[in-house]
């Protein structure tokens, strides 16, 4: 893992050589002498790196290793040279200026942009480590030594994994619903405990989804070993009540949490499972705001620690059951279905080598899961997978328990990494513990550090989605939401176990620094600081840690997770004198000062996340930043941009939010592909007009009401129309929100005459039925939601039915003026030759309760969701509510009800539920149901 991250770098200051040699530089004679001698040697250089990289940092002597940490720092001071250099060329200093300040003294030359005497420098460096590789080089016993078990302490999940994937749970899980049982007004929990490695939060996911008694609320949060306990109590209260949650943002204590939270569970019957306990007092702090109500309300918790376990059933009617591993039938299921589609499939010469793989198991998923990743990629063969068999086996006699044998296999898996995908895998470790990471954003923060090869913008993102999805498949990475498509990964986390691997590494390897709350990662004082991650809450140690960090004249990222922008903000002289800065990553922005960003010439990444207070302003000559290709101020209620952010011209992807009043010369920013959110309605007609000359724009999210007070109406909609007719001939993605109905038909017409390659829409209308011709040309249309104020009738329905390549399907219906006018008209019976690859179907605030799916309706749909409101007593058609469940497709996994109602409707709710669950319960699949009820 060290020796790839060095080569990572190594990789990429040499590509940065080569282009210094170009003509475009017009260097001296003697500095392209000292650059072509640096190319050659750190060419030769990557060559015995990329030889220790195929090597465990075990089999490598201390001499080798030291050797290869002071090439990665070499490397990267290299790198900051040669970028300090290009930002100074490209901001158009003089031949003769150049010549004058190369001629400086070395410690000057990092605030000039010199380069001759610092190359000068430099090679006498590598001079003196290329001497040092010749030897260790030549002497291959120095570079092996006998191979040791690395002290890892993993933990498993499958958080997440379809039902249908996961073996060995059945028992387990009717157990733990069996300890749940009690009087229906007694609090009741459970603990399930055991070691790292035997799925606990799966299983206890699973029981999660499966209770579907009547709650009046439920929630799922992670505990984790450092837990920020606001945070947390936040995630809880966001999940029973949306409102009292808004309100939380003013509450800055953990008590003041605590209160809120006890307040709005006291009358309720609640179903929370706490996951991943590491202590008794942070399960204290959590017990003290889930009150004991005698509501019948349940508890799950899950913990290595057995005490802990007996500390969460301490004084209740609880139950503590011990997590098992898998048997021997149950681990060879899930071992080829990994591998193969089951165990039929797999080749009887493989069967005695998997049952030796296996035993080495020990029935731990986690390490099945892991073993089975690492094969999955390697031929299967006899001899394959008995080397690996034996790789497995290496370690001491003595060191045998499941854990060490699972510890060597993870090892195994990280190990087999190929060498891409290492340095993106180490970048994870920026990441705090239990963070649910936005894979869109991860693929720009790699892209932005340079983790991912080539040239072209939107090759490198593609790529980057690749590596993804390997990590994935290799279960190193855990998918968390995935679109409908089902090779779309959207969200994912990196679980605890992996996760203090990768800080492990990255910490060694001075890849990452991290705070975490109790001080900085290990040895970070022996190296420079080259990536910050400010993971914890700093509050008063913030001047500690700015004097810490006082030389940050070589940090190339900083990511500040939770309340800490402070230390950028307060402390922006310490960071000022980064001239290698590629990404400054806030996730929330506490005061307003932004203007020192400036500063940052080679910054290529700046997002600063959700604002507590104060107005933010950019800086006026923000232009100065002509490397940045991705802009995120969504979280900011900024009012206006400045005029010079039309001069970036490498800006690619620009998120603000919908209060800010862009600048007119919008068509200057012909690199821009994705543009999100504006609000059209505060935009001038000049804007709107150079908005439709981005002809490389691929996606758009807009707000147009149609009605402002700023601007001539009229003007301002034909301008609106023309310009998205235009942009429809080339956009992927719409997202056209409060939306004039009228407008919206007017601009579609434009899809009648093209094919647009659009893929993603999101409109309102009042007549399904009238922009239906116009949504039947999208044939390319994969993604759809509609919010329909008038009629929705058989025909509007069956042209969506008729989109070729349509997955998912979201209709609201917004019933302004209490009529009947927006009901779905659904007794009109969806058929078996609409909707052939749709996956995901949610129909929200319907006000007509019965639907009918005729035989082979919607083969492929795997989630429905219906969201109904009852105004008035239900209205069942002939037969219930859902005619025709069991006719839908095998795949569907989830049945989710939501029905808003009055209380007193009590009658009609208990059959409703009835009829529900009696039309799921008929389905071949047995769908996973949800039915939740909220009285008004």
């Amino acid at each position: 893992m060290a020796s790839a991250a060095a080569a990572s770098v190594m990789g990429s200051v040499i590509g940065k050589l080569a282009t210094l040699l170009t003509e475009k530089y017009k260097l001296a004679k003697d500095v392209k002498r000292g650059i072509r001698f640096l190319h050659e040697e750190l060419s030769s250089m990557d060559a015995v790196l990329q030889m220790l990289a195929e090597k465990d940092d075990d089999q490598i002597n201390p001499c080798a290793k030291d050797w290869r940490s002071k090439v990665r720092e070499l490397s990267y001071d290299i790198e900051d040279c040669i970028d300090r250099f290009m930002l100074n060329h490209s901001q158009g200093g003089s031949k003769a200026n150049f010549v004058h300040k190369a001629m400086r003294k070395v410690k000057t030359l990092f605030k000039d942009g010199g380069i001759a005497e610092e190359i000068q420098e430099l090679k006498s460096l590598v001079s003196e480590q290329s001497e040092r590789r010749k030897r260790y080089y030549d002497n291959n016993q120095c570079l092996t030594a006998s191979a040791q078990p690395v002290p890892l302490d993993p933990r498993a999940t499958a958080l997440f994994q379809e039902a249908s994937d996961l073996v060995g749970l059945d028992a387990p899980r009717e157990e733990i619903i069996r300890l749940l049982k009690c009087e229906e007004k007694q609090h009741r929990v459970v603990s399930i405990y055991g070691i790292g490695g035997q799925g606990k939060t799966t299983l206890a996911m699973e029981v999660y989804h499966k209770i579907t008694e009547a709650f009046d609320c439920r929630a799922f949060v992670s505990v984790s070993q450092t837990p920020d306990m606001k945070r947390l109590l936040r995630d809880i209260l966001s999940q029973i009540s949306q409102s009292d949650f808004d309100r939380s943002d003013r509450l800055e204590t953990d008590q003041q949490l605590i209160r809120t939270l006890r307040e709005c569970l006291k009358d309720k019957r609640y179903f929370i499972l706490i996951d991943d306990i590491w202590s008794e007092s942070a399960w204290d702090l959590v017990r003290s705001a889930l009150p004991r109500n005698d509501n019948g309300s349940r508890i799950i918790t899950t913990t290595r620690i057995e005490a802990v376990a007996k500390s969460c059933c301490t004084g209740i009617a609880a139950q503590m059951y011990q997590a098992k591993p898998l048997s021997d039938e149950d681990s060879q299921r899930l071992f080829f279905k990994r591998l193969f589609f089951s165990s039929d499939d797999c080749p009887p010469d493989l069967r005695k080598v998997s049952d030796d793989i296996l035993k080495k198991c020990c029935g731990l998923p986690l390490a099945i899961i892991s073993i089975a990743g690492l094969l999955t990629n390697r031929s299967k063969s006899v001899e394959v997978w008995a080397n690996v068999l034996r790789s497995i086996a290496a370690a001491a006699v003595d060191k045998d328990s499941p854990i060490d044998k699972m510890k060597r296999i993870l090892l195994l898996s990280y190990f087999n990494l190929p060498h891409h995908l290492k340095s993106c895998l180490l970048y994870l470790s920026v990441f705090p513990e239990d963070y649910l990471i936005d894979c869109r954003q991860l693929i720009l923060l790699w892209v932005s550090e340079g983790l991912i090869p080539g040239q072209d913008r939107e090759t490198m993102e593609q790529l980057g989605r690749s590596y993804l999805n390997e990590l994935i498949s290799r279960s190193l990475v855990q998918p968390t939401k995935v679109g409908a498509n089902g090779a779309t990964v959207k969200q994912c986390r990196v679980h605890d176990v992996i996760l203090e691997f990768i800080v492990s590494k990255a910490v060694e390897d001075n890849f990452v620094t991290v705070w975490n709350g109790d001080g900085f990662s290990k040895n970070y004082s022996s190296h420079k600081i080259r990536r910050l991650s400010i993971q914890k809450n700093i509050y008063a140690r913030a001047e500690e840690i700015a004097k810490t960090i006082k030389n940050a004249a070589h940090i190339r990222s900083i990511n500040i997770f939770g309340s800490n922008s402070v230390l950028v903000e307060k402390h922006a002289s310490e960071f000022l004198n980064s001239q290698v800065l590629r990404v400054l990553n806030i996730e929330k922005i506490v005061g307003c000062n932004l203007g020192h960003v400036k500063s940052f010439g080679q910054l290529k990444y700046l997002r600063t996340g959700d604002q507590f207070y104060g107005v933010p302003k950019l800086p006026e000559d923000i232009e100065k930043l002509q490397h940045l290709e991705t802009l995120d101020l969504r979280g900011c209620r900024l009012e206006n941009l400045p005029a010079s952010i039309m001069l970036l011209q490498k800006l690619v992807h620009l998120f603000v939010h919908h209060s800010v009043h862009l600048p007119d010369e919008i068509r200057n920013l012909q690199a821009l592909e994705e543009l999100s959110m504006i609000n059209l309605d505060i935009q001038s007609v000049e804007f709107i007009q150079g908005l439709g000359d981005l002809t490389n724009l691929k996606f758009l999210e807009i707000i147009w009401s149609c009605s402002t007070e700023l601007h001539d109406t009229k003007d301002h909609k034909e301008a609106c129309i023309s310009t998205l007719s235009r942009l429809l001939r080339h956009l992927r993605e719409l997202i056209v929100s409060k939306s004039d109905p009228d407008a919206t038909c007017s601009f579609m017409a434009s899809c009648v005459p093209t094919l647009p390659p659009l893929q993603r829409l999101a409109l309102d209308t009042h007549n399904l039925n009238r922009v239906g011709p116009q949504i039947s040309s999208l044939v390319n249309l994969s993604r759809l939601y509609i919010e329909v104020y008038g009629e929705a009738g058989k025909e509007g329905i069956n042209i969506l039915a008729s989109l070729p390549m349509l997955l998912s399907l979201s209709v609201e219906f917004n019933d302004e003026e209490d009529g009947d006018s927006s009901i779905l008209y659904a007794r009109h019976a969806i058929s078996g030759q609409g909707f052939q690859r749709l996956v995901k179907l949610n129909l929200c605030y319907c006000r007509e309760a019965a639907l009918k799916f005729e035989p082979g309706a919607m083969p492929k749909l795997q989630r429905l969701k219906l969201q109904l409101l009852a105004r008035c007593q239900f209205k069942f058609g002939e037969g219930g509510l859902v005619l025709g469940l069991q006719n839908l497709g095998l795949g569907l996994k989830h049945v989710a009800v939501d029905v808003d109602c009055f209380d007193d409707v009590a009658d009609e709710v208990e059959a409703l539920e009835d009829d529900i669950r009696g039309a799921a319960a008929v389905h071949p699949n047995r769908p996973i149901l949800q039915v939740h009820f909220i009285s008004f």
